[in-house]
Formats: structure tokens, sequence, C-alpha cells
């Protein structure tokens, strides 16, 4: 039966590393991501969660019941690590069953869940061979069903996918959130990786340095971070520090130097404006819209990353001594071949006011 956990005012130091004051509530049949960089803590946390260590304090509770001094094998917690871990000398088969020995289940009802499990998991011809004759995906279908057979109250995944090639990772991404629709089980899943937090998480908490800096679902996360650190991790690219200024109409302005970007918010004074680089409109000739902000530049810079390229324009200052301002916007690769962008080449870039986030 899938489980809520919430997380309460926990800490925790293991050698020179701390989690500090990690605070978490994480509904019932949730498919929740713990996004960070690496060293963030976020394996740490999993660990922890899982009875792995003991805090200095707050506490881990499933169903509002205090596991903190619970044993690991009384919390039915299942736990997929980043390499698997499977066991080398036994079969896909025999791994997969593992969990149901250590319960006592018979050997006649083991394998008929192993036989189950491994067709949902689409394992099923796979069961006779040992781990060191599969793939990477493979691998990772056997370790995920080793973890569910048990039908655990919780399921936590340490970058499951961190050790596949794209187009698998694509392929076992697809078949998690599958498996998550049918079977419900409250996941927590951490990763370093955006793109998979945003194809998996129904919510999202980002971690750094050990402590939780922001949590909400992936709109809330990728749309309105509040802070630089979250904004350049997830992906923003333009983060901008300035000053809200009201003009003589009662329109909000962020102040960048002598560039003056519309924005609605209701803050003032100092703040941040980012925006997103897909939110950036660029073309070869003046754009021709009703979005508020609207500049000419010059391309100083083009990182082509295949299917898409992040173009880097300079708004030029209105004085010498005040520094330009650099807005980079995404576009396809196929844009920016019909559009033969170079560096140097004069353009014109625009976008919403209401695509600029203030915080």
């Amino acid at each position: 039966m899938s489980s809520a956990v919430a997380i309460e005012n926990l800490g925790i130091t293991l050698r020179s590393f701390h989690l500090s004051q990690i605070t978490l509530a994480i509904p019932a049949g949730d498919y929740f991501i713990i996004l960070g960089p690496t060293g963030s803590g976020k394996t740490v946390l999993l660990e922890t969660i899982a009875g792995l260590h003991r805090p200095q304090q707050g506490r881990v509770l499933i169903d509002g019941e205090d596991m903190t001094r619970v044993p690991p094998e009384k919390r039915g917690v299942g736990f997929v690590y980043q390499h698997y871990a499977l066991f080398p000398h036994l079969t896909v088969a025999e791994n997969i069953a593992f969990g149901l020995r250590l319960q006592g289940v018979g050997r006649k009802e083991a394998m008929k869940r192993v036989h189950e499990i491994s067709e949902m998991l689409h394992v099923a011809p796979l069961l006779s061979r040992r781990p060191g004759k599969l793939s990477g995906g493979e691998q990772q279908r056997t370790a995920l069903a080793r973890a569910l057979i048990v039908t655990p109250r919780l399921l936590l995944l340490d970058e499951p996918l961190s050790a596949l090639d794209p187009a698998t990772r694509e392929n076992i991404q697809r078949e998690m959130a599958r498996i998550h629709r049918e079977l419900g089980t409250t996941t927590i899943h951490v990763t370093h990786d955006f793109e998979e937090a945003i194809a998996l998480g129904k919510h999202v908490a980002i971690m750094h340095k050990g402590r939780i800096v922001q949590a909400g679902t992936p709109e809330d996360i990728f749309r309105r971070p509040n802070s630089e650190f979250v904004a350049q991790f997830v992906g923003v690219r333009n983060v901008f520090p300035g000053e809200i200024r009201t003009d003589a109409r009662g329109g909000k302005h962020l102040a960048i130097d002598s560039v003056q970007i519309a924005v609605v918010t209701e803050l003032s004074g100092l703040a941040h404006g980012s925006i997103r680089p897909e939110d950036v409109i660029l073309a070869d000739h003046p754009i021709k819209s009703s979005m508020r902000n609207a500049f000419r530049g010059k391309i100083t810079a083009i990182a082509n990353k295949g299917p898409v390229a992040y173009i880097t324009v300079r708004i030029a200052a209105a004085t010498q001594q005040q520094g330009p301002l650099d807005v980079i916007s995404m576009i396809t690769s196929r844009s920016l071949t019909e559009m033969a962008l170079h560096e140097g080449k004069d353009v014109c870039i625009a976008f919403k006011a209401s695509a600029v986030h203030v915080f």
C-alpha cells in the first residue's frame, strides 16, 4: 500500500558533511524528485530515510508512524542504487526473488510473483541469465523488479538512470512512469538531471549544500525559481540583478544599468529577474508583436547543442559608463541554419513582461 512520508527538521552530520533542517511532506502515491548538484546531500538524505544513517535531530515518519529509530529491514522500503547492486552469482530470477526469500515466502509463491513482476518490467525472457550478461537497461529493470516485488510502502531510487545511454534512459523513463501509474507506489527519486525531473516528478525539491532551498511542482521550480542558484541550476540561463522601478503610468520595470525590462510584479527595490531562454524570441528583422520587451543586439556567442542552439545576444548600453546586457535565446538548429546566424550578426530579440520572473 502506498504511504505518505514526512521529514521533520532532519539534521545529520557524517564526518565533514551536514544535512540541516530538512523538512518535506510527500503525499501517498507521489512521484517525488530530489534534485541537486553532486555533493548537495541527495544520497545521504535518501539513505537516512531508508534507515542507513541515524540523524542527530528530527524525525522520519511513514503514514504518521515515527520510523527514525526503526531498522532498515523493518521500514518496508525498497531501494535501488545508482549501480543497481545486483548479485553477480545469482540469476535474474534469483536476484528478483531475493527479498521474498528474506521474508520467508515459499518457493512456489515466490516464483509466481517473480513471473508477474518480470512480465510487468519486460525482463521475463532474461530470468535465467546472470547480471554480467545484461545491458544497462536490463540491469536497471531487474533492480527495479527486485525492489518492487516485496510490495514496499516506499520506493527509493538513487540516480537510477545515470549509467544509461540517452536512448535507453528515455525508454526507461517511460517505463518507470508507466509502472508508477499502474502500482501507485510512493517514490522518492534522486537525480541531478532536471530534464529527468520534469519527465517523472509530480513534485520536486532542490537541494544545495545539505539544505532544501526550494520545493514545489516542476512548474513552480522551473518557471518561478526563488534564488539565483535555483534559476541557474534548472537552466534559466538569463538571471539579472537590478532594481524595480515604477514609470509614470504605473508600469513596473527591472532597471539593469541602462536597460529597462518591463515586468509584472508586486515587488519593489533591489531584485533579480530570470527569463528562460526558450521564452526569448530571436529574429534577423524587427519583431512585430505585442511583447513589451523588444531590443536590438549583436550575437556574441553560439552554443550548438544538436537539436537546439543557445544564442547570446548583447544589448548595447546607452553610455560607455554602463555595461551591456547579454541575453540568451534558445532556437532550433534548423532556425540557426535558415537564418544564417553567426557571431557579430545584428539581430532582434523580444519577450513578454510576464515571461520575466522577479524574485
